[in-house]
């Protein structure tokens, strides 16, 4: 039983790294359709209680969520295969393109390829925005954080950890609030 748990993680979060162009944020469409959609690993509001913990640590956004999961389902062993799911397919991508990236960089057709796949990531992300918007916001609280972070980050350019100490802590005293 664990190793088959271990194994469908692996190759879950491998076709997730495999087959995702343009980080985290572009990923979370295709973990949501794994994990929640595909294999019931997750509610819909767990997954949405785990960006908000996964965003809320430092680093990938992807990676964190792949450990957050793979622990969940199965202790230490899940979130290192997890990992290495997702991380193994851009390294051995980014290994190649490495190899060749100065000879043909400058190619018309590569130029174009790049100028297809920048608009398709914008579109993805989008996308994960509005699909976890639905998710998440419920209530005229959570517009309003929603909205204040957007119009922050929009003005005064705060980093992400600003923004996530402020919707804490405003969280927390709407909770003080109205209990």
């Amino acid at each position: 039983m664990q190793k088959t748990i271990l194994w469908e993680l692996f190759i879950t979060f491998f076709k997730i790294g495999a087959f995702t162009f343009g980080g985290g944020y572009a990923m979370l469409p295709l973990i949501q359709k794994e994990v929640v959609d595909q294999k019931n690993w997750l509610s819909e509001e767990d997954f949405s209680n785990v960006l908000a913990v996964t965003q809320s640590a430092p680093g990938a956004l992807a990676v964190n969520a792949s450990v957050f999961i793979g622990y969940n389902l199965a202790g230490f062993p899940g979130a290192m295969v997890s990992v290495l799911g997702t991380t193994l397919p851009s390294f051995l991508v980014i290994l190649i393109i490495a190899a060749f990236f100065t000879q043909f960089s400058s190619l018309p057709v590569v130029q174009s390829m790049f100028n297809g796949i920048r608009p398709a990531v914008v579109a993805l992300i989008a996308y994960a925005v509005v699909k976890l918007g639905k998710n998440i916001l419920v209530n005229r609280f959570a517009y309003i954080i929603a909205a204040a972070v957007l119009l922050l980050n929009l003005l005064l350019g705060l980093s992400p950890i600003q923004n996530i100490m402020m919707a804490a802590l405003a969280g927390v005293a709407y909770h003080l609030y109205h209990q």
